[in-house]
């Protein structure tokens, strides 16, 4: 009997170790292909999720002003951001296509002249000498110039419309995220409770506190960096129509891009500006510079309005968000990206904290008892 007990122990554990390996593989191979069939709509489903936490509180007030129907004010929600997604985007596109054919059509027909340049576009800084020179060759004779320049403008061509099929599923991505946020909105208090309770079981006691963090850190960054991109991209297509600048929109949605990266939109505005100062009167020109100043530096006062007390994140952690997040996943990963990284950001410095605490109030008990 001595002898055959352990060979009989050497087979149950070698058994519940296949049984056991089974298992886990089993698990990993549904994890892995639930991952696969929801990784196209991950961006989606992240984006329609932020927007969700950060918007809950007017849902709530929304929803209260409606007599409690939550399902009212979701839909509503649902309704005002995709007139605000896709009217301005169907503007947009429908100007811009309306004027590439004018442009097209005048240059087949060789009706197109460019005004000759400023001589103070000579004095620019690096790059005066040598777009002075290219502007007047263009006035004297375009035809000329485009055919010296044919690869560049091909390359440019292709890129913009590149850039515009990108822009164009950009919007068709945001307006799938508005529908998902607000289904979201309508089953908020569910999805707290099941996020609440996947965190303890991974997080254990500190699990909650850390979805409470998540939420606020949402909120905040979504305010104080997409919040302010926003109003600065806003400030600058109003003072870039007052002037007249072709392509305002376009202006303002590079505008848009910088501010999420926390890059001043001032080099979007200071290039505008010195070309204003040499086709416009001096005094717009001066109004539109310190205007153009101004809400490059308004970033400095608003992030501390909108950003919430004690969830500051680095700048190079925000910049590096977006450009991961847009190299990766295109113009909606420049939203996603940034607040992702600042979330695992502050996650990260928050459970680094949670264990130095619990290490020294263990070093303090251990001193106890000695």
């Amino acid at each position: 009997m001595e002898k055959t007990e352990p060979k009989s122990t050497t087979q149950v554990f070698q058994r519940n170790a296949m049984t056991s390996f089974i298992q886990i593989g089993v698990l990993v191979l549904l994890l892995i292909s639930c991952f696969r069939i929801i990784s196209p709509f991950l961006n989606i489903v992240a984006w329609g999720l932020i927007i969700s936490v950060a918007l809950y509180p007017l849902h709530l007030k929304l929803a209260a002003a409606l007599g409690g129907r939550q399902k009212w004010s979701a839909t509503l929600f649902v309704l005002v951001g995709l007139t605000a997604l896709l009217i301005p985007s169907w503007i947009l596109g429908s100007s811009s296509i309306h004027e590439v054919r004018i442009v097209s059509a005048e240059l087949q027909d060789g009706n197109i002249s460019i005004p000759p340049p400023n001589e103070k576009v000579s004095t620019w800084p690096l790059i005066g000498e040598e777009v002075y020179s290219i502007w007047s060759g263009a006035a004297a004779n375009l035809e000329s110039t485009i055919n010296q320049f044919e690869p560049q403008l091909t390359a440019f061509g292709t890129w913009l419309l590149k850039a515009a099929g990108g822009a164009a599923m950009g919007v068709l991505q945001f307006a799938f995220s508005i529908i998902i946020a607000g289904v979201f909105l309508v089953s908020a208090d569910a999805g707290y409770r099941m996020s609440s309770t996947l965190a303890t079981r991974v997080a254990g006691q500190h699990g909650k506190s850390l979805t409470d963090l998540t939420i606020q850190t949402i909120r905040s960054v979504t305010k104080g960096v997409l919040g302010v991109a926003i109003i600065q991209a806003v400030l600058s297509a109003i003072g870039l129509a007052a002037m007249g600048i072709p392509g305002a929109g376009i202006w303002a949605a590079l505008v848009l891009i910088l501010a999420i990266m926390q890059l001043p939109p001032i080099l979007i505005l200071g290039p505008i500006a010195v070309w204003v100062f040499s086709t416009a009167n001096t005094v717009p020109a001066v109004i539109f510079a310190i205007y153009a100043f101004v809400v490059s530096i308004s970033d400095s006062f608003l992030k501390p309005m909108f950003l919430g007390k004690g969830v500051d994140v680095p700048m190079l952690v925000i910049l590096i968000g977006a450009i991961g997040g847009a190299m990766a996943h295109g113009i909606l990963g420049l939203f996603v990206g940034a607040v992702v990284l600042a979330l695992g950001y502050k996650l990260l410095t928050a459970w680094m904290a949670l264990d130095a605490a619990e290490t020294d109030q263990a070093d303090r008990a251990h001193g106890l008892d000695v």
